[in-house]
């Protein structure tokens, strides 16, 4: 008896098939090996975290090509990991002081930087379990953490090595600053948010003159930061001012009035204010002209001592309302103009980044940047999709250097030392002596850069990266492109003189229905777990794979997870008749024993479309195209398997003919080693009771799907398909036609087939006879050249050929009228109605966009049934007409 139960319950297999597969290490990697190798290192997420939808897009598509490629007969390595995500996951820490009544400072460094390893060893394996209960095949033996020992040694050697280049130095220039984090950051982590601000116009009297200058600013509060006001050298206006100096309202201080080019004569006033400590371009102003670069904020965002008493103390919010309130007062305020603009925040806190001026460490990338282009240009590494190379080449050829220096405790301290005797300055893998170490850590993505190869050993001379690097593709978000892997190509090319790997495929971002990226901030995220829990593994990470299209953002509505859902149970149910019905009929020892000549219609037609579905699957996969690999494997298994070879097999089987039978368990078994890479857990069950003989394991009495042989393709028959082809319209308009007008289940009708084509007569008279049975009651079949159409029958017109149903003696034609036209009036109303709404502005201006689309597809289902009800309706007419 099957072992499958009638209903189909994810979470009772799933468990156990990845415990038998980690028992005995099907994911486990050789580091030397004579199979061909495949590796891709997985982008290693925050040790804080815990599983969210795009983790389970990139890591689920990242298992799919693994398992694919160990089917093929590859060492495959996937090389797992996490990352000790620096700012994050102190921010996360200071948060659980803080409810501790104790803070970091109060700690100490020594003191923090203990109890973070501690946290870190406590919650490290979460998101590793959830990673597992994904279906993940990694190499958990080979599991590596950004801080671990090894890695923490590549990361000095690269760090010395990069500095003995001349690409790594310390200079002084502005840059962002995040008040919160207290630590510098670089201009990839700063989120430009719109926000509703105000333009602050304000008076600027020009001393020994009744002028004033009007000058319009979104920041009011860095005004006491002002050394200059900036005009435009050619601005007619103001060309007699330049050269005298204005006095700073609020402040008792005279500025120098300037002429500079970078000034838009045609935005606000023509009239710009300088702070050079507190604004980007205002700093290069200042450094053309020599101002004085005046800083007013504290590092955590305070007003300090270089403003006016009554400001200092104060936060840089509260700053601005008290600023805003003396100008008003002291009549130096003109008018506020409300006024939306982006303003850039820190992605990891949220906290208002501010331009501030402070001594770094630098990485002077350009130079590894060049080479990088000059790789891609020559094929050594390729974007997936395309579009995303030119995102590359742009990104690289502007790109600016690299701030790695971080003002943080948890993470890489730089390997930069200071001699307490001589005030040397040095970089070295060990301690000098009479040295002390750099108090910065390095920016996170600096160790995540060196990921590929600081995994697999290096700086030594591993086997793994011997026999593994460069990796194979690695698969990531488009939105990471330049953090992580313009970083990991510029350092792979510095430290291993090779691009660390071949192909790069940027998938999109899980969407909502609207489009919009799904997270959590936004609350339109879904929980990968709470799905797995509702609906199982296989169906979610099938959903993903079916949304995962070339496109930046691919939508994943819940009802696509519940169409995951009903084919695993379609599967299921699939399986369960094949395996009861194998108990009455045993297989042959070998499933080749029916032979070609003697195969049915049926049998040939199956094996032509497998071998189509295995050449389809395998040619998507190696072109990264995963949706197309799950819809082809959804409509072979779906419709060309369960709705009709099954339903042909059903009959052989009644007839005590079971070598359909046979053939059904053979291609449902190279089926499920198909879609293993898709459904791993479903897919094992299954093909565990299933006749089968191809797994290479010999670790187990079964071997495992996961390390059996990828199914080759045998060849198409364009006959047999062609042939199949033609029965399948003809029964399917039969259905078609009895359905619609209401024929009862257990009347027989009459099919009336009338074909100008001989090949085509032919077929239908070999075969026809032989499989409409199958799917309806059938009294007899006629077949012509050219026929009458039969008296009060129903008509079905596929190309050249006519299909005729007598009705009369079946149904009461006047009934079913009635019947029709009442059903059909009907629809008419509810599709003008339906029309009605979404032609009305109002709906479409105020009801939620969800709505909205609710309402279209709702309009296209009544459209669809309005037009199926007048096609039976004329087809009724007809024949009420000719009786």
């Amino acid at each position: 008896m099957t072992n499958l139960p009638k209903i189909y319950a994810p979470q009772e297999i799933e468990g156990k098939w990845y415990q038998l597969w980690q028992k005995n290490g099907y994911f486990h990697a050789d580091a030397t090996s004579d199979k061909p190798p495949y590796a891709i290192v997985i982008p290693p997420p925050n040790i804080t975290g815990s599983l969210h939808i795009g983790h389970a897009l990139d890591n689920t598509l990242q298992d799919c090509l693994i398992r694919w490629r160990r089917m093929q007969g590859y060492n495959t390595l996937w090389m797992p990991g996490t990352d000790h995500a620096g700012i994050v996951t102190e921010i996360i820490m200071e948060r659980q002081l803080a409810e501790e009544g104790t803070s970091r400072t109060d700690l100490g460094r020594e003191k923090f930087i203990e109890r973070m390893w501690q946290w870190k060893d406590e919650s490290a394996g979460y998101i590793v379990s959830q990673l597992q209960q994904l279906g993940c095949s990694c190499d958990w033996e080979r599991e590596r953490f950004t801080l671990d020992e090894g890695l923490s040694k590549a990361v000095r050697t690269a760090f010395v090595k990069l500095y003995n280049q001349g690409l790594i130095y310390r200079d002084t220039y502005m840059g962002n600053w995040c008040p919160h984090c207290n630590t510098v950051i670089s201009n990839l982590e700063v989120e430009p948010i719109e926000i509703d601000g105000n333009f602050y116009h304000i008076r600027y009297p020009v001393k020994d003159s009744e002028i004033v200058l009007e000058i319009a600013t979104t920041r009011p509060e860095t005004m006491l930061g002002d050394t200059a006001v900036a005009v435009h050298p050619e601005d007619e206006r103001y060309q007699h001012l330049i050269g005298k100096t204005a006095r700073l309202p609020l402040c008792d201080r005279e500025i120098p009035i300037i002429a500079d080019v970078y000034v838009d004569r045609e935005f606000g006033t023509g009239a710009l204010k300088v702070t050079p400590a507190h604004d980007t371009n205002d700093y290069e102003i200042g450094l053309r002209h020599d101002l004085e670069q005046r800083t007013i904020f504290t590092p955590d965002g305070y007003i300090n001592e270089n403003a006016p008493d009554n400001y200092v103390g104060l936060p840089r919010q509260d700053c601005r309302k008290r600023v805003v309130e003396d100008l008003q007062n002291l009549d130096y305020l003109v008018k506020i103009v409300p006024h939306r603009h982006a303003v850039g925040h820190h992605d990891r806190c949220g906290t208002v980044v501010e331009p501030a001026i402070s001594p770094q460490w630098f990485m002077n990338v350009r130079p590894l940047a060049q080479r990088a282009i000059e790789a891609t240009k020559k094929g050594e590494v390729k974007f997936i999709p395309e579009r995303e190379t030119s995102r590359f080449y742009h990104w690289m050829e502007n790109i600016e250097p690299w701030p790695i220096s971080r003002q943080r405790w948890w993470g890489h301290r730089l390997p930069i030392w200071y001699c307490n005797a001589c005030e040397a300055v040095t970089a070295a893998m060990e301690t000098p002596q009479q040295c002390e170490c750099e108090e910065d850590v390095l920016d996170t993505w600096f160790s995540s850069g060196l990921w590929p190869f600081s995994t697999m050993g290096w700086p030594e001379n591993a086997e793994e990266l011997k026999t593994f690097y460069p990796t194979s593709v690695l698969v990531t978000g488009w939105d990471i492109l330049f953090f992580w892997v313009a970083r990991m190509i510029m350092l792979g090319l510095g430290c291993m003189d090779e691009v660390p790997f071949r192909t790069v495929y940027l998938h999109g971002l899980v969407a909502d229905e609207k489009g919009q990226k799904m997270s959590k901030s936004k609350g339109n995220s879904i929980d990968p777990l709470e799905t797995i829990g509702t609906y199982g593994t296989d169906a979610f990470r099938f959903a993903l794979v079916n949304a995962s299209t070339p496109n930046p953002y691919v939508p994943l509505p819940e009802s696509q997870i519940e169409a995951g859902k009903r084919f695993a149970n379609k599967i299921w149910n699939a399986a369960r008749f094949i395996l009861m019905n194998l108990e009455k009929h045993p297989v042959p020892t070998r499933m080749d024993t029916v032979e070609t000549e003697q195969e049915t219609l049926e049998i040939a037609w199956i094996r032509s479309r497998l071998s189509h579905t295995i050449t389809t699957t395998t040619d998507a996969f190696e072109n990264f195209r995963f949706h197309e690999a799950a819809q082809t494997l959804y409509a072979f298994l779906w419709h060309e398997f369960c709705d009709w070879y099954l339903e042909f097999a059903k009959q052989r089987v009644s007839q005590n003919e079971p070598e359909a039978l046979w053939v059904a368990a053979d291609v449902l078994e190279q089926t499920m080693r198909l879609l293993h890479p898709l459904m791993p857990f479903l897919t094992e069950e299954i093909w565990q009771q299933l006749p089968h003989g191809g797994g290479r394991s010999e670790s187990s009495e079964k071997g495992s799907v996961t390390v059996s042989s990828w199914p080759e393709p045998i060849g198409g028959n364009p006959t047999a398909e062609a042939t199949m082809a033609t029965l399948m319209e003809v029964i399917e308009s039969v259905r078609s036609i009895r359905g619609e007008l209401n024929v009862p289940i257990g009347a027989s009708v009459e099919v009336h087939i009338q074909s100008p084509n001989t090949e085509v007569r032919e077929r239908l008279e070999a075969y026809l006879a032989q499989y409409l049975p199958a799917f309806t009651r059938v009294a007899d079949i006629t077949i012509a050249e050219s026929l009458s159409k039969p008296r009060a029958s129903a008509e079905a017109v596929i190309g050249e050929l006519a299909i005729y149903i007598p009705l009369a003696d079946i149904i009461d034609l006047d009934a079913e009228h009635a019947r029709l036209s009442k059903r059909h009036q009907q629809a008419v109303k509810d599709v003008t109605a339906a029309q009605k709404t979404l032609d009305n502005p109002n709906f479409i201006q105020r009801a939620p966009e969800k709505v909205v689309k609710q309402k279209e597809e709702l309009l296209a289902r009544l459209k669809v049934e309005q037009e199926k009800l007048a096609r039976s309706l004329a087809m009724l007419t007809e024949s009420e007409n000719e009786d």
